[in-house]
């Protein structure tokens, strides 16, 4: 990546990025002012094509897109923050139901997605006490073939409670639902997928739920994921004691039953500029093809 942060004064930035990989190839130019007409409001827009190999699904996309959002960070952080965006996509895209009707599908995709958080937590990157609460909602028009439209929300909530001086219990609930149309309309990066470090660990990335015949994932219509676990401090060290469940279905309202559930143990180590976290979970009840272990790391806390 390059950027270069004041590249339309005063505080308009210009970052351009790129990735090369096996199942990945992205390049996007991004224009950012901070502090716009207030202070921590940030005006963003972006333009960027990405060829993206998912087992899900493959998808070249090229999009537009812009928003306003009011921003929190770590020396500022906010009790309320919110976005509202626009995008307009174009997706060539293959997965289990293109290959039933031919060949590859292009979905062209305007959507107006909304979001407003509360944050009542102590700590933006290994919180205490407190809790979180937020919620998004996308009305997408989307044309394949024909026009139709629908909505995506999701709803994500998380609370925080001390135990004594070393030991902070943590939970957290995230709900989603895609209103308005088929499962197999829908274009397949926009649906609701489950499984891996920031959803349900013990699981490959998206990989909980329905699959094809391949043992691929399909994605679904609703989302229902939960999680619970110990943070256990000694010092700048910890360890973590998980078990996360979930599913996605292909109704509109979440289904909580039949849940995939993964338990695991979790190592921190907690610097100066937030938790360093390494987890490692196993599906308690898994499908065909998943893995007995899985190991996943990542800066700051899992939620």
């Amino acid at each position: 990546s390059w950027q270069h942060r004041n590249f339309f004064p005063p505080e308009g930035a210009v970052t351009l990025r790129g990735v090369l990989g096996t199942q990945e190839q992205t390049a996007s130019a991004t224009y950012r002012r901070s502090n716009f007409r207030r202070r921590d409001n940030i005006l963003t827009g972006l333009l960027s094509y990405s060829d993206v190999q998912r087992d899900a699904y493959d998808a070249r996309t090229v999009t537009l897109a812009g928003g306003l959002e009011r921003q929190t960070n770590i020396i500022f952080q906010k009790k309320w923050v919110w976005r509202i965006g626009a995008e307009l996509i174009a997706s060539d895209e293959a997965d289990f139901f293109s290959a039933i009707a031919g060949g590859r599908r292009t979905f062209f995709i305007g959507a107006l997605p909304l979001s407003l958080s509360y944050d009542g937590s102590d700590d933006l990157l290994n919180p205490t006490t407190g809790f979180r609460l937020g919620g998004r909602i996308s009305p997408e028009l989307s044309f394949q073939g024909s026009s139709f439209g629908y909505a995506k929300a999701q709803i994500d909530g998380s609370v925080y409670q001390p135990v004594g001086d070393r030991i902070v219990l943590a939970a957290r609930t995230r709900l989603g639902s895609i209103f308005g149309s088929q499962v197999s309309r829908i274009a397949p990066s926009r649906r609701f997928y489950a499984g891996g470090g920031g959803a349900v660990r013990g699981y490959g990335y998206q990989a909980i739920g329905p699959r094809d015949a391949d043992n691929d994932p399909i994605g679904c219509k609703s989302l229902a994921e939960f999680s619970l676990e110990a943070r256990v401090r000694f010092g700048n060290f910890g360890v973590v004691p998980c078990v996360d469940a979930g599913n996605i279905s292909t109704s509109f309202m979440p289904r909580f039953r039949d849940l995939r559930i993964g338990a695991g143990m979790g190592l921190r180590y907690y610097s100066s500029f937030g938790p360093i976290r390494l987890d490692i979970g196993t599906p308690l009840n898994p499908q065909t093809g998943d893995p007995r272990v899985a190991v996943y790391v990542s800066l700051g806390q899992a939620f």
